[in-house]
């Protein structure tokens, strides 16, 4: 018995949730696959498929199994991808990771046109708004908002500024007024992001101008450590909210909202972020990396 052969085997039918489905993708006899899964439960001695007319399934045992046996075919497949990758042309699946409204608004919809340059490259986007670890992952590249650390373990590239602007609802202000000053917005609704996940029930808005800082302690009904739920707000006529640039261009150019304070630079705690890419430096010679920073980097902004 080839013992990779079956543990792939064992994969199919895991997914296929029978032998002939399996077989079928595998384009062999179906009888092959029941004596190869055979094969491989008497060398383990223990049960891993309850087989019934309709159904094939994994026990309890089956489904432990399975689990550890597709992560050491990911890992090996990785291995071979790695070899492959450092090639002339960049091959293998990407793993990516990225906040949920930057992806949206600014990666996704040049994600099509990565493809089609990179016909070998295969993309696996994880979309999400934590820290992920990208070793325990296995993230190729984490995009990210915010000021690169300096961790001697991942390799930071810039890709763009990250200009923050106060915007609001034209609904809101004939209901409430327009702060003509950035003292005034202690008298309006201003919803926050809630960064590091904590909750305040105060921020700090830093307005530059000629040189000049202001800090505004801000506060309001919403806070949320979602982007787009903040941008939904605004939109409603909740509030004012302090929110990226390229997340709402789109809205201030079509008139659904005012963009206040606009000779002012505006920051939240005074944190000047930009987006970035970091990945770790065993990546640093993988082709599909490169290109796919090479890509982006001339995209976004």
């Amino acid at each position: 018995m080839d013992k990779l052969v079956a543990l792939k085997t064992l994969l199919e039918v895991a997914d296929a949730g029978g032998f002939a489905k399996a077989a079928k993708r595998m384009g062999v006899a179906t009888s092959s696959v029941a004596r190869l899964m055979d094969a491989l439960e008497a060398q383990l001695g223990t049960a891993l498929l309850t087989r019934t007319p309709r159904r094939v399934s994994l026990t309890d045992a089956g489904a432990s199994y399975v689990e550890q046996v597709s992560k050491v075919l990911d890992g090996l497949t990785e291995a071979d991808e790695s070899i492959l990758d450092s090639g002339a042309a960049p091959i293998g699946t990407l793993r990516i990771t990225v906040p949920t409204a930057y992806n949206r608004v600014v990666l996704a919809p040049h994600l099509a046109a990565f493809l089609r340059e990179h016909p070998n490259v295969a993309l696996d986007i994880v979309v999400a708004d934590h820290m992920i670890d990208l070793a325990l992952e296995r993230i190729d590249i984490a995009i990210r908002i915010g000021l690169p650390s300096d961790n001697p373990n991942l390799i930071a590239k810039k890709l763009a500024e990250n200009p923050r602007v106060v915007v609001v609802s034209h609904e809101y202000l004939e209901h409430n007024g327009v702060p003509l000053t950035p003292a005034e917005l202690t008298d309006h609704q201003c919803l926050r992001i809630a960064y590091g996940g904590s909750y305040r029930a105060r921020q700090t808005w830093t307005f530059v101008r000629a040189g000049e800082q202001e800090r505004i302690n801000v506060r309001g009904r919403l806070v949320s450590n979602s982007l787009d739920m903040l941008l939904e707000a605004v939109l409603a006529g909740q509030g004012l909210a302090l929110l990226p640039e390229w997340q709402v261009r789109e809205h201030i150019n079509a008139g659904r909202l005012m963009h206040l304070f606009a000779d002012y630079r505006v920051t939240p705690q005074g944190d000047e972020a930009v987006a970035y890419a970091a990945y770790l430096p065993n990546r640093r010679l993988s082709r599909k990396v490169r290109a796919f920073l090479q890509f982006i980097e001339g995209r976004v902004e």
